[in-house]
């Protein structure tokens, strides 16, 4: 029945509506309107597809870009107090600070911390004798009876770059002319007068009088009473005053209106017989000492460490050292392993049998024995950095000839290969003009993926202390780890930076990597148009 109704449709179209669609055309191939991309063009293409390969990608381009400018954010005369400074140490583990971040409790260099009423009296005593901000707010006030005994604690918040205290140094005679002249033209207070030893010798010295047990003894008021050296205190003969003392004095000292007064304060005094030799030991301002000797104000991004070392230039500079170590690592693995494994895949049969005996051997050996017997009989001669190399190379090359090896098993009996063979030719050709580019994607994911491995286990080898690479010129991220886990408690933060490095590295590095993978399969090409 439905037949008869389709029939009797077409007979009901006029016979004009009929017509060749060809006639008087030539009928052709319509010429492609895409253009053509070559391989790296498609596999940058797929790759841009996986968005998390992406971001791992724009991550480590920034943890890259860190580790080459970082080390240029570092004045360079407090990078050579590192090693020519002896007081470095007195700016150890300062918080990170952002200036523009001053006062609201977060990056601002203040740290949270429980005090005994003692410590948290000292801290406004030296607010008063510096002039610097240290106490910025108490948290809380508690007070305990234990025994009889009535004790006050409070929580504050301060200032880790005001609080440390003065310190006594030497200089010579230069050295303290100077620092006078640099006092006078910056109206700034360096030197401090020296104070006296307190009652109980176990206590710290402080500028304030106070008793055995370092309690402030007030005036009738309710101040702090000075407890400085002056003139008249110094005995005849075994202390030198510097009569030649210029420039500012602190509040409250007599010999601001007459420096010959006996009550004036004491700022220097000589040691040494010999004239032309004699130094001057001063008691300086920890903070505005730094202002002097570095000519600007410490304000680290990411703190300092336990030596008083810039965490942000070092953890770069580690950095730095362990992409261009891991690099040179990747090459060098890449050309051994590539030239091996190939050997390996395509002749087969006894040679590929043998030399995969001698890789098993090498491979039997731990790694962390080799470097240990390189360190102990290549690092006098050579040098750690050379010995820690060779140690990676050792067997390092072995894990991608075994995976440049299976990809030549899997190529070399296609029928492209078996063309090129009776067209004649030669293996070389074979081996690196058709089979090596069709690996070429699982050779270049495994080539990315040994720079994290090489990290990691630089990383470790440094953190465990079996490989020092830590001095005051150089560093890396496993012994910074190993030095913040030393003042994790007190400064989390010298831990905290590089440990967020190393695990951001190592994500984003497996990101990219599975991003490689896919773009560089050729199976894979034309299939996200």
């Amino acid at each position: 029945m439905s037949t008869n109704i389709n029939e009797q449709a077409i007979n009901n179209i006029p016979k004009e509506k009929f017509r060749f669609v060809s006639q008087d055309k030539k009928i052709h191939d319509v010429k492609l309107d895409t253009k053509a991309r070559s391989y790296f063009q498609d596999a940058f293409f797929r790759f841009s597809k996986n968005k998390g390969s992406v971001l791992g990608a724009i991550v480590i381009l920034i943890l890259v870009i860190y580790a080459i400018i970082g080390p240029f954010f570092i004045d360079k005369g407090y990078q050579a107090g590192y090693v020519n400074d002896v007081n470095i140490k007195r700016y150890r583990i300062l918080t990170p600070k952002l200036d523009f971040m001053e006062g609201t409790g977060f990056w601002d260099g203040s740290k949270k911390k429980e005090v005994s009423k003692a410590l948290y009296t000292r801290y406004l005593a030296q607010e008063i004798e510096t002039g610097h901000d240290i106490v910025y707010k108490v948290l809380d006030e508690e007070t305990t009876v234990n025994f009889g005994i009535k004790s006050t604690l409070y929580t504050i918040r301060y200032d880790t770059y005001t609080a440390n205290e003065p310190f006594t140094i030497t200089l010579n005679s230069t050295q303290y002319k100077a620092l006078l002249d640099w006092q006078v033209e910056n109206d700034i207070q360096v030197i401090l007068p020296f104070v006296k030893n307190p009652i109980n010798s176990s206590l710290p010295a402080v500028w304030f009088k106070s008793d055995n047990k370092g309690n402030p003894v007030y005036d009738k008021d309710g101040n702090f009473q000075h407890d400085y050296y002056t003139k008249a205190d110094i005995k005849p003969g075994t202390v030198i005053v510097e009569d030649g003392y210029y420039g500012r004095r602190i509040a409250g000292d007599p010999g601001i209106e007459d420096p010959s007064s006996p009550d004036a304060y004491l700022y220097a005094k000589l040691s040494g017989k010999d004239v032309d030799k004699q130094n001057y030991n001063v008691r300086v301002d920890a903070y505005n000492y730094f202002v002097y000797k570095y000519d600007f104000e410490p304000s680290f991004i990411f703190g300092t460490d336990a030596n008083g070392y810039d965490i942000f230039s070092r953890l770069a500079s580690g950095a730095r050292f362990s992409f261009l170590f891991a690099i040179c690592i990747s090459a060098i693995n890449l050309f051994i392993g590539a030239i091996y494994g190939a050997i390996e895949g395509y002749y087969g049969g006894v040679v590929d049998m043998v030399m995969e005996r001698i890789s098993d051997i090498l491979n039997g050996i731990p790694f962390t024995v080799v470097t240990v017997l390189f360190k102990l009989h290549l690092a006098d001669k050579v040098g750690i950095v050379p010995t820690l190399l060779f140690a990676f190379v050792l067997t390092g090359w072995i894990g991608m000839a075994s995976r440049v090896r299976m990809q030549f098993y899997r190529f070399k009996n296609q029928e492209y290969i078996l063309a090129a063979r009776t067209l004649g030719a030669k293996d070389r050709r074979i081996m690196f003009k058709h089979i090596f580019p069709n690996a070429l994607g699982t050779i270049v994911t495994g080539s990315v993926l040994v720079i994290p491995g090489v990290i990691f286990s630089e990383t470790s080898l440094t953190y465990l202390k079996i490989i020092d690479l830590d001095s005051a010129t150089m560093s890396s991220v496993g012994s910074m780890l190993s030095a913040g886990q030393g003042v994790m408690t007190e400064a989390p933060h010298a831990l905290v930076f590089p440990a967020v490095f190393i695990s951001l590295l190592m994500i984003c590095f497996n990101l990219f990597g599975n991003g490689l993978r896919d773009a560089f399969n050729p199976s894979l090409r034309g299939s996200e148009d």
